[in-house]
């Protein structure tokens, strides 16, 4: 079961472009969803129908908006990447552009599907502008300019509550009902309309007028994801050897401690270098993973020294770091490896 697991989570990293978009899609499909089985309750008074409509049109797509972009795994990236220090590798803003972007672009889409079916339904347009329909056009005219204002708009905002409305003596609800979700569809149709277009210009239309710039800031937004899952994976790498090292130490130390209690000495007169070859031996293999950090000071001036002064994109340069690692201006110095050997007698 969890070589399953983790054949799907392989093939999830390395199709990661498909997965997010296959994420924004279930989102899109899901506000939709959730507006059908939404309640929407219009208060039906004068001060208050305008701004239940606006909370229920902007609230749930900002919501929408923001688990999009929690939900996208290069936020972290963007994050770091913007706020890392310059160090020997200067920061590009047409990448960090690139990426928000990318990023932007697929969170957008359930907010706009919820946008869109919420104009289409024409209720939330209904409880907003219930009370500008013209009743001179629409409805018994000759009575409008006898009632006054307050009067006038406490009748109006009933319009989309059929079991309070007592108003169809001036206005007919159907006839207000009719043409105010004519204009909601009008008004979602033509969004979606803007919103098609805008990403077809987007996607289809900007890289051909500005190609050199679009591909430079793709190539080097693959490169920052791509090694920083490298950099992931080799510190997972190195995390385990290191901790498969450690305790085949811990338990060789205990085993050749057991032995020399039980000897009584008889193994104190081997040679040092014998009775610390074994722990040596069962982790040759490991040594190699290790790749020479081999303590945990060493480890954290590493991971200080990524964070704060990533190599510079040069390759076949070997500069040393100043002040993060290395010492000096010079080679790096040959590391003092210093064996210690305990014994119990």
């Amino acid at each position: 079961t969890m070589d399953k697991f983790r054949m799907i989570f392989q093939f999830l990293q390395s199709n990661q472009e498909s997965f997010m978009n296959g994420i924004c899609g279930i989102m899109a499909l899901a506000s939709a969803q959730m507006y059908s089985a939404f309640d929407f309750n219009c208060p039906c008074l004068p001060g208050y129908n305008a701004a239940y409509s606006a909370g229920i049109l902007l609230a749930p797509p900002l919501v929408l908006f923001l688990l999009g972009l929690v939900l996208n795994n290069n936020v972290s990236m963007l994050a770091e990447e913007w706020k890392r220090p310059p160090g020997r590798r200067a920061k590009d803003p047409a990448v960090l552009r690139y990426m928000f972007c990318s990023m932007a672009q697929r969170a957008l889409i359930a907010p706009i599907v919820w946008v869109a079916v919420t104009l289409l339904d024409g209720k939330c347009f209904l409880c907003a502008f219930c009370t500008a329909v013209p009743v001179a056009a629409l409805g018994n005219g000759s009575l409008a300019p006898s009632l006054p204002a307050p009067e006038l708009a406490r009748l109006l905002a009933r319009v989309p509550c059929p079991e309070i409305y007592d108003g169809n003596w001036l206005l007919a609800r159907e006839v207000a009902v009719r043409y105010l979700r004519c204009i909601s569809q009008a008004l979602g149709w033509s969004f979606v309309l803007l919103t098609t277009l805008l990403a077809f210009m987007v996607r289809s239309v900007r890289p051909c007028f500005t190609q050199a710039a679009f591909l430079k800031s793709k190539y080097w937004s693959h490169y920052i994801d791509i090694e920083r899952k490298l950099f992931d994976e080799t510190c997972t790498e190195h995390a385990k050897a290191f901790a498969k090292v450690c305790i085949q130490q811990f338990f060789e130390a205990m085993n050749h401690d057991l032995e020399l209690g039980h000897a009584h000495g008889a193994l104190a007169a081997a040679p040092a270098a014998s009775a610390a070859a074994s722990p040596l031996d069962g982790a040759e293999e490991e040594r190699d993973k290790l790749r020479g950090i081999t303590d945990r000071g060493t480890m954290n001036r590493l991971l200080t020294s990524w964070h704060k002064c990533k190599p510079p994109l040069r390759l076949g340069q070997e500069e040393p770091l100043l002040g993060n690692g290395w010492a000096g201006h010079g080679p790096r110095p040959p590391r003092k490896e210093v064996a210690i050997y305990f014994s119990k007698v």
